[in-house]
């Protein structure tokens, strides 16, 4: 089997996919946490592997960056390659000062003013929630591994630059009611809710609008640990 965007053969991802927005990110992943990571999908270097976490297999696959993006990705692979959880593990920034650089948050659910899930499938919601079972499974995982796992609302932006003159930062998290910003989750809830699959959004916080502390790039890469081990061992648990 293949699609448009990715080549793996049918039977080639497990059942549960941790799914980082950079490809270096998930190749960083498969080599440092599972045992013989394969490349199963690599169009576009959007790289995809499988191996194996604690003896269970586990498949790590990039989502680029976006909705279209991740929407593209986690449909194909919710739709045609049997896969029914997708743990988003990706980077996002800081609207409050609870929320610091390199805390671990759970989506409680995403706000988007994006009209993804309305093209796609007639869905009018602003607001949609993750998995409830997927998300009480990594708080459980969180408070045995003793990590301090903060809930947050999260805003799903569809633009990275914003025209200033459409307002400040803090009015937007006002009027939003959130907590923290990315570029996904929106979409991969409304895939998921869409095809009865499991979706849960997991983030590190990389820069704060607060504080105007910031990650680098080879940082937001490479020491997301935490948040990582944090989606491997819920990942092993459904």
């Amino acid at each position: 089997m293949a699609t448009p965007h990715i080549s793996a053969p049918e039977g080639a991802f497990a059942k549960t996919v941790l799914m980082p927005g950079d490809p270096l990110r998930a190749k960083f992943i498969a080599e440092s946490f599972l045992t013989n990571p394969q490349v199963v999908t690599s169009v576009r270097n959007v790289l995809g592997y499988t191996g194996i976490y604690k003896g269970v297999p586990v498949s790590v696959m990039a989502s680029g960056m976006g909705m279209p993006s991740i929407g593209i990705y986690s449909w194909e692979l919710f739709k045609f390659y049997g896969v029914e959880n997708i743990i988003r593990i990706g980077s996002a920034g800081s609207y409050k000062d609870w929320l610091n650089v390199m805390d671990v948050t759970l989506a409680e659910s995403a706000y988007s003013d994006s009209s993804y899930a309305l093209i796609q499938g007639g869905c009018p919601d602003h607001n949609i929630k993750p998995n409830a079972e997927l998300n009480a499974i990594i708080q459980k995982k969180a408070e045995e591994l003793g990590i301090k796992l903060k809930m947050s609302v999260v805003h799903s932006s569809d633009v990275f630059y914003a025209d200033p003159s459409r307002g400040t930062w803090q009015e937007l998290a006002e009027r939003t009611g959130t907590d923290c910003v990315e570029m996904e989750s929106f979409a991969l809830f409304h895939n998921a809710n869409m095809l009865g699959k499991r979706a849960a959004c997991l983030l590190t916080i990389s820069d704060s609008f607060v504080s105007h502390v910031e990650l680098t790039a080879e940082q937001r890469q490479n020491s997301f640990t935490e948040m990582m081990r944090l989606a491997l061992e819920a990942a092993i648990s459904l």
